[in-house]
Parts: structure tokens; sequence; C-alpha cells
């Protein structure tokens, strides 16, 4: 009798296991969300805050989607930024960032390119992983 009793008792647990939700496995993929006038002061302060010329930046169209890792919220922007080099040029530099929500929505840039191909095509892969389609990389249009 014991030994049957032993076999359900394992048999049923090994079921609680397996239907036990999957922990989270580190999705790059966000939920699309739209950027809110709250959110669109936190990322342009952000990135002023890492540029030669903060006052002669103009952004560019900017995809925001949000998304949970390891228990944590998070807010994933990309996005272009046509500011002033320290060489007085104007230039488009696509850049990456992140907003914590739970933590008095923080801000992190991420990476923001230079104007090269291969910054375009480095933070657009990261984009295009995190679920955020490609910018162009023109300030005025949008993909």
């Amino acid at each position: 009798m014991r030994k049957p009793v032993q076999l359900l008792l394992v048999t049923s647990l090994y079921g609680c296991v397996a239907a036990a939700p999957r922990p989270d496995a580190g999705d790059q993929r966000v939920n699309p969300i739209p950027i809110s006038l709250a959110l669109e002061e936190i990322i342009t302060s952000g990135v002023r805050q890492h540029l030669p010329d903060p006052a002669s930046a103009k952004f560019g169209t900017m995809l925001a989607g949000e998304r949970t890792l390891n228990g944590h919220r998070e807010i994933v922007i990309c996005g272009t930024v046509s500011a002033k080099a320290s060489s007085g040029v104007h230039g488009d530099k696509p850049f990456i960032a992140k907003v914590y929500p739970e933590a008095a929505s923080s801000f992190e840039l991420v990476a923001i390119g230079d104007e090269t191909e291969a910054a375009r095509l480095q933070i657009g892969g990261s984009c295009r992983a995190a679920g955020l389609p490609t910018l162009d990389t023109d300030t005025k249009t949008h993909l």
C-alpha cells in the first residue's frame, strides 16, 4: 500500500513542477508602447546629457517598448538625434536607451552611435532584436 501512495505522491508533485510557470528567460522582445510627454521628457533630457552641445539636439523618430526582465519592468527606447558635434558639424546619431519605471523612472543610455553606417547597423540590430523596427536615419522621415 505504501508504494502506490508514494508513487501517486511523486507523480502528482511531478505534475506540479511541470505546470509551474517558466522563469524569465530573458526574452529581448518588447511590447510596443506610445511615448507619453513625460517619457519623452525623460528620454530627451537623458540623451542631451551625453551630447557635446545639448541645446543643438533635434530628435527624430523614437520608438518604445516595455518588457519585464528578471522581475523588473523596463522601457526600451530606440531613436535618432541630430546634434552638433565638437567639430561644429551636425550629424544624425542613432541611440538605444532604457527607462526603469520602478526605479523612479531612472534613465540609462545604452548606446549612442556616430554618423557611420557601422553604428547605425549595430544599434539598429539591437533595436530589431528588441522588436522595435529599424529607424530611418533621416530625422524628418519615419519608417
